[in-house]
């Protein structure tokens, strides 16, 4: 076991920084090949209908994974938990270079579904990030590693065009090409994260605990069921559910709002970069807000912002306004997002973190998925105007969260356990 003492500042910034690269990597690898996915997932099937099932399964496939990594986190070790993932992901990338070289559909689905368990074990990074510091800098931590996800979206894109031209060079199909990227991707990621996270963050995580003196009373780590009957816990699943849902259900049908309204891929792509602004690169100055104010002013934030965005996207077609609304829609998530997780890492005990935060991540994942197979219906039944409107009640709904961890916390006194 690390000594508290001996959790040294430059430790703890040499594992930050091997989490934030390997994060930045994998964010790298997974929107590269996420922009080709529906367009190879049609060629292969055949039919346009078919070309949203691959995206689907792999937020099904980060769902199911979520908890069951969130156990190899605890028992393995954080270095183990996140090299597992980036070993799905190499395998779910093969898996699909395979499915496009010999045209089959069902396996290209069955490569994205292995590459979205493996993202289960990246999106828990920032929580692993989070547990090696003290309570009053986790929220600026955890914003950091959010920050990653910028490298990724600006590295992902980039690397199509050239992976294709490769890849056709090297006698593969140019569909594969950022597959053949993410193979690579995953692999340098799970390398450095073999050779680099030491000592474990579970470790220090632990010392850090006993060091801040958070547990009063030596109990058992608690039941997830008692888990999440705390407030605290409340509060910050729905800050991270209720944002992924909003945020999910506006950007994606976006772009299909948009091209119904005679725009093109120029004006379309500038919404959504300005979303992606909202939601990756201000994640630092985030961090300091909620370290300096709170988790939950940011959270009570985050819904206000999530409600204009909600109430701005209808209302007008023109290209400066959607990139208003969806940047709003970022920042709202933005908020929710480093809030909801650092509210949730500080109200748990080390032990009882994989566990919980794994279970977190399935509810965040399926919630994603379900505002993804939904928004499309109900936008080709109601429109935009309905689509927002749904968004705004679950807005809406968070701060009814709040108002009940206001009221309900004064009223538990549940004692904290120690690793």
């Amino acid at each position: 076991m690390l000594t508290p003492s001996s959790g040294q500042e430059s430790t703890r910034q040499r594992l930050t920084v091997t989490l934030f690269v390997g994060q930045s990597l994998f964010a790298a690898a997974m929107i590269a090949t996420f922009t080709l996915m529906a367009i190879v997932a049609a060629d292969l099937s055949g039919s346009d209908a078919m070309a949203g099932i691959p995206s689907t399964l792999t937020l099904l496939g980060r769902a199911a994974a979520a908890y069951p990594i969130g156990l190899l986190l605890d028992r393995a070790g954080r270095r183990i938990g996140l090299s597992a993932g980036f070993g799905l992901g190499v395998v779910g990338s093969i898996t699909a270079v395979y499915a496009i070289g010999v045209g089959s559909f069902a396996l290209f689905c069955v490569g994205a579904i292995l590459m979205g368990m493996g993202r289960a074990g990246s999106d828990q990074s920032r929580y692993i990030a989070a547990e090696i510091y003290v309570a009053d800098r986790r929220a600026k931590v955890i914003g950091l590693l959010v920050f990653a996800g910028t490298v990724g979206a600006v590295l992902g894109p980039a690397l199509v065009a050239p992976s294709q031209a490769a890849a056709v060079t090297s006698g593969f199909a140019a569909a594969t090409g950022p597959f053949l990227v993410g193979i690579g991707l995953y692999a340098l990621g799970l390398v450095i994260t073999m050779l680099f996270l030491r000592p474990d963050p579970k470790e220090i995580g632990a010392a850090i605990e006993v060091e801040e003196q958070q547990a009063t009373i030596q109990v058992p780590a608690r039941p997830l069921a008692n888990i999440f009957q705390q407030p605290a816990i409340i509060l910050a699943v729905a800050a991270l559910t209720i944002g992924q849902l909003v945020m999910a259900m506006l950007m994606v049908i976006t772009p299909l709002h948009m091209s119904h309204h005679a725009h093109e891929a120029g004006p379309i792509s500038f919404v959504i970069s300005a979303h992606t602004f909202g939601m990756f690169a201000l994640s630092g100055v985030t961090g300091w807000l909620i370290d300096r104010y709170g988790r939950v002013p940011l959270i009570v934030a985050g819904g206000f912002v999530l409600i204009l965005a909600s109430m701005l996207t209808p209302l007008s077609t023109a290209v400066l306004p959607l990139a208003i609304a969806l940047f709003l829609l970022g920042l709202g998530w933005n908020f929710c997002f480093i809030a909801g997780s650092s509210l949730l890492t500080d109200s748990l005990a080390a032990r009882e973190r994989p566990r919980a935060q794994g279970a977190s991540e399935m509810l965040v994942a399926s919630a994603a998925g379900v505002a993804g197979l939904a928004t499309g219906v109900l936008f080709e039944r109601a429109g935009m105007t309905a689509v927002s409107g749904v968004g705004l009640l679950f807005s809406v709904s968070l701060l009814g969260f709040v108002a009940f961890y206001a009221v309900s916390r004064p009223l538990v006194r549940q004692p904290k356990p120690i690793p």
